[in-house]
């Protein structure tokens, strides 16, 4: 029985930006439903002749767990289970231990945790579920993935955190992750950035170093933009923060998934042409990269197309000169 002293410690209870932000969201969403009923009998259930969304199989295998094999959890903030988040479930344990858990440095380990979900596992929009049950899917929104690095983090002794905001994206994820249904796009158009977005963070070396696990290679490859690596932020490069809506949480808060869960009840459809979308943005990119001579040769041809980083410049208050004496 979680407490609310507990609730609250470890941020259940949502922060006020995110819970305006749901409220907001869920305001919207009640409007447009209301406002196309018409849209909604005709785009709730998929017809016949449509296609279907067909789920791929898992592309790794969840070694064995064994008892006594070690869980880095302790009750201090970062490092214990939160909502969704058992990092000493058993298969989060095993898992850990394959990709070098108490063997590798922590720099690499989190390097090996943040290439395994982010190459390994598939975006699927579905509703949010215990972290185990997404490793064995092999699949799930960028919340369900960034919960698995952390939790594969924690499990390692290793500090991990949630950093969320509210964006606007890239037209190319646009076109995929809304516009592939007409519900959900009426729904993101009338409020211009409903989703909220994630990252995980990981206590590296003395500085939280941040980890978007959400895009496979292909996926960024189909919107011509490089292959990221651990420390590489998404933001700048593919989402637009809403400013003032940059949050880092220890848990993910309750009502987080709740789109998801009503849109699986009242239009599952529409979360099948999402998910049916996103294969198809895999495929693409899967071509561009095979075109380009592989991973790294495309990376660098985005790289050098993207050019070098401007130096970011940054106002301060001028000292002024005092003269005494």
């Amino acid at each position: 029985m979680v407490t609310f002293h507990e609730m609250k410690e470890k941020g259940y209870i949502p922060q006020r930006t995110y819970a305006k932000l749901m409220i907001g969201g869920g305001v919207t969403l009640t409007k447009t439903l209301l406002l196309n009923p018409r849209d909604l009998k005709k785009l709730r259930v998929v017809h016949p002749g449509e296609e279907r969304f067909v789920r791929p199989p898992r592309p790794y295998e969840i070694p064995p767990y064994h008892a006594g094999m070690k869980c880095g959890v302790t009750t201090e903030k970062y490092l214990r289970p939160t909502l969704f988040c058992d990092p000493c479930a058993p298969d989060i344990v095993a898992m850990a231990h394959a990709l070098g858990a108490f063997q590798k440095s922590d720099y690499e380990y989190t390097k090996a945790a943040f290439e395994f979900v982010k190459e390994k596992l598939a975006l699927e929009i579905v509703p949010m579920n215990p972290v185990d049950e997404t490793l064995r899917r092999g699949s799930g929104t960028c919340f369900h993935l960034i919960t698995v690095f952390i939790a594969l983090c924690r499990a390692a002794g290793i500090k991990a955190r949630y950093k969320m905001f509210a964006m606007t994206m890239i037209k190319s994820w646009y076109d995929a992750l809304v516009g592939a249904d007409p519900l959900v796009k009426k729904w993101y158009d009338s409020m211009g950035y409903f989703m909220i977005e994630g990252e995980g963070e990981a206590f590296v070396d003395g500085k939280w170093t941040v980890a978007h696990v959400g895009p496979t290679a292909e996926r960024q490859a189909s919107a011509g933009i490089p292959i990221t690596t651990f420390g590489e932020d998404s933001i700048g490069a593919w989402f637009f923060p809403i400013p003032g809506t940059i949050m880092t949480m220890e848990s993910i808060p309750y009502g987080l998934g709740g789109s998801t869960t009503l849109l699986k009840r009242i239009a599952p459809a529409s979360m099948e042409r999402v998910n049916i979308s996103i294969q198809r943005q895999e495929a693409m990119g899967h071509k561009v990269i095979e075109e380009a001579g592989g991973v790294a040769a495309y990376d660098a041809m985005a790289r050098k197309k993207l050019g070098p980083k401007g130096p970011s410049i940054g106002l301060t208050k001028p000292q002024a000169i005092s003269f005494e004496g």
